[in-house]
């Protein structure tokens, strides 16, 4: 028989080597990675299915009552009637279905990554997707971030259970990938999506290479399936602006600290409202339901006459970038729409804060700006960038993410010379929200709801015992 060539030899076994290699080695990192884009893809799908659903809801709620009630004096209760209906659709899949679905959803979900909150995903995904269309359809201030961001957690839950991936720090990888997908579908904002992972889940987000990689996949994903269906321009579309000459960067500086207080303010009067709306529940669901028919209904006849100050305020953010509002007008509106958004999250409807909290700062930043604009007339002043700022900085002020706040505003906007201005004000509001004892919203939420939930159950363990 022929000798074999033990080159040949050679190189057969150090194939075998590696094919036997791959065959023993963990491949979960890799199903975690595959797992991300298919997670992005669908959160990106849900998420754009979300926009479109609420728009088309609130519009078709308005042009339906305009037509068919024409007398002027009717109208407005019957925007209201029509309007408490939808809110109150949501409110009571809420309370009888799902109630880890109310609010944001976001402090569930940081609750879910530090395993404390349970991820019920075949209840929370249809009550969060058709009670979120009937809150933000009905016209009350609410964002769709909040619950974008709890469905794409859920959706990564969901493919956790189907793929029967037994590692806990898989389902962590999961749950975060599958929130910045949520966030990126909701503001066309991939990297703010990451970031706010990063930033303000850091507490909670196992950092590791491959869940970093899921993150940025997840992120990746869900925006390119949302700008194949709805589109690759900005959010906001306001113009341009020109970069804010060195000269005017301390008057930054001030409105970040103003927003500090201003932030800090606004989460202990939510955080004192949401008290008392749970005061006044008691656990029944007719006062839950009927609360919430009471605030939708309210917010969709105002909206009849005065829509500025209702609705998640990307209109009214246009209105002011374009100089519709005088001073005293805006003034007035952030002043009601401070207290609409307030009311409108703090009772327990199914929605976010981050776009009711987006015109709460363009406003301010709008008022400020004038006002610089009056005392300092050689300065080469733009209003508009104040109001860029202004955006980040209540934000970074009230949920303690300034990187987040920055670069959202800054993709939504597409006005990426103002990053100077913008690290400014963020870091100015965060120092003075910081130095006032303020916390991030959404950590103080979360330890709220654990604190009820245990009462609750030891409440109902003493009451079994007796």
């Amino acid at each position: 028989m022929p000798s074999q060539d033990p080159n040949n030899q050679s190189t057969m076994n150090y194939r075998f080597g590696i094919l036997k290699q791959l065959k023993e080695s963990d491949k979960s990192p890799l199903v975690v990675l595959f797992l991300s884009a298919v997670i992005g893809t669908f959160v990106g799908l849900v998420g754009s299915m979300f926009e479109l659903g609420t728009t088309w809801v609130g519009n078709y709620r308005s042009n339906t009552v305009s037509e068919l009630v024409t007398n002027k004096w009717l109208i407005i209760p019957a925007m209201f009637v029509v309007s408490a209906i939808l809110a109150m659709i949501g409110y009571y899949l809420v309370k009888k279905i799902s109630p880890e679905s109310g609010g944001s959803g976001i402090p569930e979900i940081e609750g879910a990554l530090q395993d404390l909150r349970p991820v019920r995903w075949w209840r929370v995904i249809p009550v969060k997707f058709i009670g979120g269309l009937g809150t933000l359809g009905s016209g009350m201030v609410l964002g769709r971030e909040g619950p974008t961001v709890q469905l794409g957690a859920n959706i990564s839950q969901m493919f956790y259970d189907i793929f029967r991936i037994k590692n806990n720090e898989s389902r962590h990888t999961l749950l975060a990938a599958g929130a910045a997908a949520g966030l990126t579908t909701a503001f066309n904002a991939p990297l703010a999506g990451i970031l706010f992972v990063l930033e303000e889940m850091r507490a909670q987000f196992k950092y590791d290479l491959i869940s970093v990689k899921a993150v940025f996949i997840g992120a990746i994903t869900s925006t390119i399936v949302y700008r194949l269906i709805c589109g690759e321009a900005a959010i906001l579309n306001i113009g341009h602006f020109s970069s804010a000459p060195l000269n005017t960067l301390w008057l930054y500086l001030v409105l970040g600290m103003i927003f500090g207080v201003i932030g800090v303010s606004f989460n202990g009067f939510l955080l004192y409202l949401q008290t008392k709306f749970l005061a006044f529940y008691k656990g029944k669901i007719s006062r839950f339901v009927l609360m919430g028919g009471l605030i939708g209904g309210s917010c969709g006849a105002i909206g009849v006459y005065t829509p500025e100050i209702v609705g998640g305020g990307f209109s009214v953010i246009h209105q002011m970038m374009a100089g519709s509002f005088m001073v005293p007008t805006l003034i007035l509106f952030f002043v009601l729409r401070f207290l609409t958004s307030t009311i409108s999250f703090s009772s327990g409807a199914p929605g976010g804060i981050f776009s009711p909290l987006l015109a709460l700062g363009t406003l301010f930043g709008g008022i400020y700006g004038y006002g610089a604009l009056s005392l300092f007339p050689d300065y080469s002043i733009e209003v508009g960038t104040f109001a860029i700022a202004g955006m980040g900085a209540l934000f970074a002020a009230t949920v303690r993410a300034p990187l987040t706040g920055l670069v959202l505003v800054l993709e939504m906007t597409s006005n990426y010379q103002l990053i100077l201005p913008m690290i400014i004000t963020c870091l100015g509001a965060t120092m003075i929200a910081q130095l006032l004892g303020g916390r991030p919203l959404y950590t103080v939420i979360l330890e709220r709801t654990l604190e009820r939930l245990a009462k609750e159950k030891s409440a109902s363990q003493t009451k079994a015992e007796n």
